[in-house]
């Protein structure tokens, strides 16, 4: 296995509201919803640096393709980490996704290890941290 993932897709409960907030309430780039011929088919794809793709399905669509049972979504299983170039941006990240609809978890505040950082879940419970390490610039800035 080459060491790349290329897609990493959320499982969501509201697929029109979760579309909502990623293409509206983020602002994150997307050709908009596809698949909706087929039954258990809609999907969204959000372009991200790098080539990688956020996608957006439904769970119940995830555990009929997947055959696994639908469970809930567990906020600390895992973080989603978008790093910014500059402090302020963080904040600015954390009011528009406020403003959207996610629930800000920790506001925004010094880090342990020099930056600066806040997190929010999503409409979902998808929790992430909005980041500025001065250690550990976006590769794209």
């Amino acid at each position: 296995m080459k060491p790349r993932i290329s897609v990493l897709t959320l499982g969501v409960a509201d697929f029109e509201r979760s579309f909502a907030f990623y293409r509206d309430g983020l602002a994150l780039p997307t050709e908009g919803i596809v698949g909706r011929e087929f039954e258990h088919g809609a999907v969204a794809f959000f372009d991200l640096s790098g080539g990688l793709k956020l996608a957006i399905w439904a769970q119940d669509d995830i555990a009929h393709d997947s055959g696994l049972p639908k469970r809930p979504v567990s906020p600390t299983a895992f973080t989603i980490g978008h790093n910014v170039l500059h402090r302020e941006e963080v904040d600015e990240i954390m009011r528009a996704a406020q403003h959207a609809g996610a629930d800000i978890v920790k506001t925004a505040q010094e880090t342990f290890y020099g930056g600066y950082a806040g997190y929010f879940r999503d409409p979902d419970g998808h929790l992430w941290e909005i980041v500025w390490n001065p250690q550990l610039p976006p590769a794209d800035a």
